[in-house]
């Protein structure tokens, strides 16, 4: 596909008109946007099974925006009224991460979470981002195996690996290729905006979390005019869109690593892991190469080396939850009888989670996560099969628990090129981001990076935080710094540093259903999202 020329330039590059008329000298761009802004969202209970106060819609919006008369597709958007009217701010939209996590049910896990004065000071704004679940959802027509994408690397199997990525990318061209190269973040946050405009606001604000972050930092760039309170927890580099992100999962692992063979050593005595943490790291590694050899039998479930690195990868930023694990695998190792269910983490799985619906396709958590990650930004992705296999020899000797398989070769090595140029971030917006400290998916340097590129952010970091996504999670430091920017719209004056309390920590690992989403870009056996 030849490449594409730009949407819109910054500033009117999302060219979603305020609220209102436009002006005479409007571009015709803007103009032709005219008919979506006039929609009059038809609400109605979403579900039968659903609460009533959950409300949902379906809007049109161009497929691409460069020809906004052109073909529409569908955006599905939920909402749950403000609880107070008289003392309402305005709209807070909320994404809950992927590329590819639906966002319909978002509302209510707001409306369970968020202090009562957040529910009384917004409409709670929903919405699955296009290409996923309800919103006009893409599909490549994989098979289960096609999706397992995260593939150790294997001399032996690195041709078979080069093919099996070809043919999916081949696939998706075949099935959606019309569709997937205007499945990008740069047009969901247009979609925003346009949301935000039929919705009557002059503003948004926006809690994103994970993936949500960049689409919130996009957004900002876009439309810096537009954007309200805007809180960005657990957050993505910009910088490293989408391939370097990917390698975040084995560079953050190492030091995690570490972290953990120390706690298991200081607790030798109750887990007999090994006395100091090189004993430890042995430990693990004979395991390792024992089930390279023979994999280990759990409870009926066999166990491979490279399931065992996997797992652990996401499992070491919790050193009590990757210690009783590698007990357990200890035990399974030297023949002794195990529960298959509390391996789970080490368990192999191609799957990519819930469909989310009779109407989605089986695989469309899969291709929307593709579609954006491959198409935000092609040139992250070498066309060259050798670029991706000496890095994936290279990184394992680095990053020995995950290098290879972040590194290897994906679909997007033959994607067809970006139809608009990468988003670089770079703006003065106010913003809050807030990040763990111990964090799988989006290491504590990803967050301090996107805390940099958005100049008027001011940070909130969890010194010993662990778990992917931070806010609410009972810390009284990290809530009342989040709750305050989004009651007063007053940013801290100086980044914030907050020390995890055991209670923090905990609902951070109880809370799974983020980590949950269909959208999901690892395997079950593997950290889940961005």
């Amino acid at each position: 596909m030849a490449p594409l020329v730009p949407v819109l330039s910054a500033p009117p590059a999302g060219a979603v008109p305020a609220a209102g008329p436009p002006t005479a000298s409007s571009p015709p761009a803007r103009n032709a946007l005219e008919r979506y802004v006039k929609q009059k969202p038809r609400w109605k209970r979403c579900e039968a099974d659903t609460p009533a106060v959950l409300q949902c819609a379906t809007i049109k919006v161009p497929l691409d925006y460069r020809v906004p008369g052109g073909k529409r597709i569908d955006l599905a958007i939920s909402r749950i009224k403000s609880t107070a009217p008289g003392k309402r701010h305005g709209v807070l939209l909320s994404n809950p991460g992927g590329p590819g996590g639906q966002g319909i049910d978002t509302p209510l896990d707001m409306r369970k979470n968020l202090p009562k004065a957040v529910r009384q000071k917004y409409d709670l704004i929903g919405m699955d981002p296009r290409g996923v679940g309800r919103s006009s959802p893409v599909s490549c027509g994989m098979k289960p195996e096609d999706e397992n994408w995260l593939r150790p690397y294997k001399e032996e199997a690195f041709a078979k690996d080069v093919a099996w990525a070809r043919d999916v990318a081949d696939k998706c061209r075949a099935k959606a290729g019309d569709r997937l190269p205007h499945i990008t973040t740069r047009n969901t946050a247009r979609d925003m905006d346009l949301l935000r405009a039929i919705l009557g606001e002059t503003k948004i604000s926006f809690l994103g979390y994970s993936y949500g972050t960049y689409l919130g930092a996009v957004y900002t760039q876009l439309f810096p005019g537009r954007a309200d309170r805007f809180v960005l927890d657990s957050a993505v580099d910009p910088k490293r869109a989408w391939r370097g992100m990917i390698q975040w999962w084995a560079e953050g692992a190492e030091p995690a690593f570490d972290r953990w063979t120390e706690w298991a050593a200081e607790r030798s005595e109750t887990y007999k892991l090994g006395a100091t943490p090189k004993q430890v790291e042995r430990t693990l590694w004979k395991l390792v190469a024992q089930a390279d050899e023979k994999p280990i039998d759990v409870g009926g479930q066999l166990t491979t080396g490279d399931d065992i690195r996997s797992g652990l990868r996401s499992l070491v930023f919790t050193p009590e939850w990757a210690t009783d694990e590698v007990v357990l695998l200890k035990r399974a190792a030297a023949g002794r009888p195990t529960s298959a269910r509390k391996f789970a983490a080490f368990a192999g799985s191609a799957g990519s989670g819930r469909p989310g619906g009779a109407e989605v396709p089986s695989d469309n958590a899969r291709a929307s996560f593709f579609a954006v990650v491959c198409g935000d930004n092609s040139a992250a992705w070498s066309r060259d099969p050798e670029r991706y296999r000496q890095d994936a020899i290279a990184d394992k000797k680095r990053y020995p628990l995950f290098g290879d398989m972040a590194s290897s070769i994906k679909p997007c090595a033959f994607w067809d090129r970006s139809a608009e140029p990468v988003t670089k971030v770079n703006n003065r917006v106010g913003s809050l981001v807030v990040q763990n400290e111990w964090d799988s998916q989006t290491p504590l340097p990803s967050g301090q990076a996107l805390h940099a590129a958005l100049r008027g952010s001011k940070m909130v970091t969890v010194r010993g935080g662990e778990g992917h996504g931070v806010y609410p999670n009972g810390n009284v430091c990290t809530d009342g710094a989040v709750n305050e920017y989004l009651l007063t719209g007053k940013l801290p004056a100086k980044d914030v540093i907050c020390r995890a309390t055991p209670k923090s920590n905990e609902e951070a690992r109880k809370d799974r259903k983020r980590d949950a989403l269909p959208g999901s870009p690892l395997p079950d056996r593997a950290p889940d999202r961005f």
